[in-house]
């Protein structure tokens, strides 16, 4: 067993799914999920780095062994050429699916299908510090020095390629747009002071280089790897696509 498949069988039981071969076995087909061959930024390490986030502000959630699964099957279900927020749906019937085998208490259920649907759209309640500590820690990629938010750039623009490049620029510069328009990108307070003008001045940047136009004969980004699409949790929504902030 993988120190991924060891830590969800942790979460699992810690959150009150039964501690048994079956529990094992759903976090193995989580990780494979994640280590599809088609995925460039939602991999295991953009997993592992929510993960981090949930753990190190556990203290702030009501129910962390709740986010810490939603953080698992938020991304589960990833396919590029889905529609709208057709991969959270899924990924929230999917999780629905696990976790009810697994013996979860159906209101628990119920509250990890409802977190991952939140990152849909990143659109969280006041009062909903478990909604806020995931969606925080899906979007903390947007706060990395500049040099890693390009390599994320980079990864979504490959796992994206698919996409005319002036539908890609046009598309991703509109939400980019969208969410420097948002009052707050992080809703924690702990991580809003420390993620919230890195995060503007990278999307400021990225969006800077959108506008210019592409370099003749390549992909145009932010650095050397590309433009990225959407935000650090979410997929590309097409030229036409809604901001999901």
């Amino acid at each position: 067993m993988t120190e991924l498949t060891e830590r969800w069988r942790t979460a699992a039981r810690d959150a009150g799914a039964v501690d048994d071969p079956a529990t094992i076995r759903a976090g193995q087909d989580l990780v494979a999920r994640w280590r599809e061959p088609h995925r460039r930024y939602h991999t295991p390490r953009h997993l592992t780095a929510v993960l981090g986030v949930v753990d190190a502000y556990a203290g702030l959630a009501t129910q962390p062994d709740l986010v810490r699964l939603a953080a698992w099957c938020h991304d589960a279900v990833h396919d590029p050429r889905a529609a709208g927020d057709t991969n959270e749906r899924d990924s929230a019937a999917l999780a629905g699916t696990l976790l009810t085998g697994l013996g979860l208490p159906a209101e628990a259920v119920t509250e990890v299908r409802r977190l991952v649907l939140l990152t849909a759209g990143h659109a969280v309640a006041a009062d909903d510090p478990d909604g806020a500590l995931l969606c925080d820690a899906d979007l903390a990629v947007l706060a990395t020095p500049p040099d890693e938010y390009a390599a994320y750039a980079a990864a979504i623009r490959q796992e994206y390629a698919h996409v005319p490049e002036p539908d890609f620029r046009a598309g991703r510069a509109r939400v980019l747009d969208s969410l420097l328009a948002l009052p707050a990108l992080f809703r924690l307070p702990p991580l809003a002071a420390r993620w919230e003008a890195p995060a503007r001045a990278n999307l400021t940047r990225e969006l800077a280089t959108l506008r210019r136009p592409p370099p003749s004969g390549r992909q145009a980004g932010v650095g050397s790897g590309g433009a990225g699409a959407w935000d650090g949790g979410a997929r590309w929504r097409g030229a036409g696509g809604r901001s999901r902030g």
